[in-house]
């Protein structure tokens, strides 16, 4: 699962038993070699299918780490693009990349994403794997962070991986990570929030919809279907509703 690049155990346990924040400026310098990292194949088809669904003006990261998904908004945005985080080692690691010669100006913000501060100014927020981070209660209040920050018509995207059926390994691995999170949470402070199983995807849907966003599913078909004939991974549009003119009095 990890390059020899990548952290030893003796660091990852470190990690696990600091706060989420914490954790994460200890991980940053090798957090590229990890599979906590989105994988380039999905950020490649998110930038595929928001090319056929922009061009975008400005456009935000949101809890970028260590800045891969900035390649994402680079070709699809023309004014400027933002990546936030709130852990400063990541921000650090995503500062030093070096920039594209020509595209739009880029920016680093640290801050935590369920108190943004930034006002409507974006077309395009963007998030890759973050979820896992917040408490289903959280949830409500992201997305409405999120809408705060998109202009109207702005759009909200991001990649959702079909869950693994119950019968297959990577199901039950899942689980006993979540299990195993859980019992350290309860048993350790502070607490390291990241599960994958936190959040399902009806639940989520629900909550962008009552967040005032206008969904839809969008197939990533260099991922193939499931034995079901389900995608295997999807992408997740949700737009704010375009300012309506009021009507011409006379």
């Amino acid at each position: 699962m990890f390059s020899p690049e990548g952290p030893r155990l003796r660091e990852l346990a470190v990690q696990a038993l600091s706060s989420v924040e914490r954790g994460y400026d200890l991980l940053a310098p090798k957090f590229d070699h990890t599979p906590f990292r989105t994988p380039d194949s999905v950020l490649d088809a998110v930038a595929a299918a928001l090319r056929r669904l922009g061009p975008f003006g400005a456009g935000l990261d949101l809890c970028c780490g260590t800045g891969a998904g900035m390649r994402v908004l680079a070709p699809v945005c023309r004014e400027r693009i933002t990546g936030v985080d709130f852990s400063a080692g990541m921000l650090d690691v995503a500062r030093r990349r070096r920039p594209p010669a020509t595209g739009p100006r880029v920016t680093w913000v640290r801050a935590d994403a369920r108190a943004l501060p930034f006002g409507p100014g974006f077309d395009l927020v963007v998030s890759f794997g973050a979820f896992g981070h917040f408490l289903p209660r959280e949830i409500p209040g992201l997305f409405a962070q999120v809408r705060s920050v998109l202009r109207p018509g702005g759009t909200f995207a991001f990649p959702v991986v079909a869950p693994p059926p119950p019968t297959s390994l990577a199901y039950w691995m899942l689980l006993g990570f979540d299990t195993v999170m859980r019992v350290r949470n309860a048993v350790w402070r502070p607490p390291f929030v990241m599960y994958y199983r936190a959040v399902g995807f009806g639940d989520m849907l629900r909550e962008l919809r009552h967040a005032g966003f206008a969904t839809e599913l969008h197939d990533l078909p260099e991922f193939g279907r499931r034995t079901d004939g389900s995608p295997r991974v999807r992408l997740v549009t949700a737009r704010v509703p375009a300012r309506v003119s009021a009507p011409r009095a006379g």
